[in-house]
């Protein structure tokens, strides 16, 4: 991923390169990995990660799958992987990226002379973030609150790397902008409310 001269290395080793720099040296990966307008890329890879999540949650909870195909579990598993492969994953990543603009937008405002906007990373930027930043994911398909729970706050941790690297906000602010999009996305989307809501016996 840093190595790559217009955004991420392509391909599916591409695709694991970046998943292990961006756990691995994550200010890293945001700094010299994030090329504006190189969308497609994290597209790629936030459907690699919703992938893995599903088919983890589908090996380990065959009864979680809904019966598409009633005579068929098998094929069930696979049409609701492709659906999500195909539809969840990429109206997910657009919602949850969208809602993570109107909060870097809202979080950039400064008063100094007037009302103005901090300078940050445009729109393509805060994509590629929401994207990577849910690389932890990828390992919480299995039906295990507490693995779930740490996915979910590591993914959450990264989206404020990410924030902070490409937007250059402050502590406070990124707080603020990354938090709502972490809620919807890894929250809900992923299924950490949930776990926690489980582990809490609520």
């Amino acid at each position: 991923m840093s190595d790559s001269s217009g955004g991420r290395p392509r391909g599916l080793r591409g695709v694991a390169r970046t998943w292990v720099e961006v756990l691995v040296r994550p200010r890293r990966a945001f700094v010299n990995g994030i090329t504006p307008g190189d969308q497609a890329p994290a597209l790629t890879f936030a459907v690699a990660v919703a992938a893995a999540f599903t088919l983890g949650w589908i090996v380990s909870d065959p009864g979680a799958v809904p019966g598409v195909v009633p005579s068929s579990p098998a094929l069930s598993g696979l049409v609701t992987l492709l659906v999500v492969m195909a539809l969840a994953a990429p109206v997910g990543l657009h919602l949850t990226a969208a809602i993570a603009t109107v909060g870097v937008v809202v979080a950039s405002v400064e008063f100094a002379d007037g009302l103005g906007f901090r300078e940050r990373g445009g729109v393509s930027e805060t994509v590629q973030v929401v994207a990577y930043a849910s690389s932890p994911m990828a390992l919480a398909g299995p039906v295990i609150p507490e693995l779930r729970l740490v996915c979910g706050a590591y993914a959450a941790v990264l989206l404020f790397v990410g924030f902070r690297a490409v937007h250059g906000l402050s502590p406070i602010r990124t707080i603020a902008a990354a938090l709502p999009p972490a809620a919807l996305g890894y929250g809900v989307g992923y299924r950490v409310v949930a776990a926690a809501r489980t582990l809490l016996g609520a």
